[in-house]
Formats: structure tokens, sequence, C-alpha cells
């Protein structure tokens, strides 16, 4: 929630701070280019850990988190531009593929 929270209030600050539409376009562009590197960077800190067992060996886990984490934004992004029917049929969307692949997990 906070990531999605956090991408609306920096989309939503771009567009309250800029005046005219040529240069609103132009900050919306680069704060969706800068969530998008910060939300890469934090879903690599998600995926990649260093293990337990062995300190210099380096696990790769929480794939479907982080590219929850990645979606998350991206809904984020979607609220903050007022495209509310688009984030409402990505949740849905979001939901159905998290359920199905965790249905799909316990079976193995």
């Amino acid at each position: 929630m906070l990531v999605s929270f956090g991408s609306a209030s920096f989309i939503l600050i771009s567009l309250l701070v800029t005046t005219d539409q040529a240069s609103r376009d132009a900050a919306i562009s680069r704060v969706i280019q800068g969530i998008t590197t910060g939300i890469g960077f934090l879903g690599a800190g998600e995926i990649l850990r260093i293990s337990q067992k062995e300190p210099r060996q380096v696990q790769i886990q929480g794939l479907t988190s982080a590219a929850a984490v990645w979606v998350s934004a991206a809904l984020g992004i979607a609220a903050g531009c007022g495209l509310w029917q688009m984030g409402l049929i990505a949740s849905l969307l979001t939901f159905v593929v998290l359920s199905i692949f965790q249905r799909l997990e316990r079976r193995r």
C-alpha cells in the first residue's frame, strides 16, 4: 500500500506544482521514470538475499513479492494520473494472477 500511495503522491505533486501543459507532461514523464527506477532497486533488494548458511553466496528468492511491488507502483501511478478504470482492471487482474499462482505453488 505504501508503494502505491507514494507513487500516486509523487504524480499528484508533479501535477500540482507545474502550471502549463508542456511542463506538466514533461514532469509526469520524469516522475514516472524516477518511480520505475526506484522500484527496480527496491525489487532487486527483495529478490537478492545473502545466504544464512554461506555468507558469500547470494540466494534468489521473492520474485513474486518483487513483481507485486512493481505492480503496486504502477497502480499508484495510474491512480495519480486519474486513470481509475485502468487501475481497477489492473488490480483485479493482479488479484487473479496472484491467487492462481498461490494455488499452483501449494500443489508443489
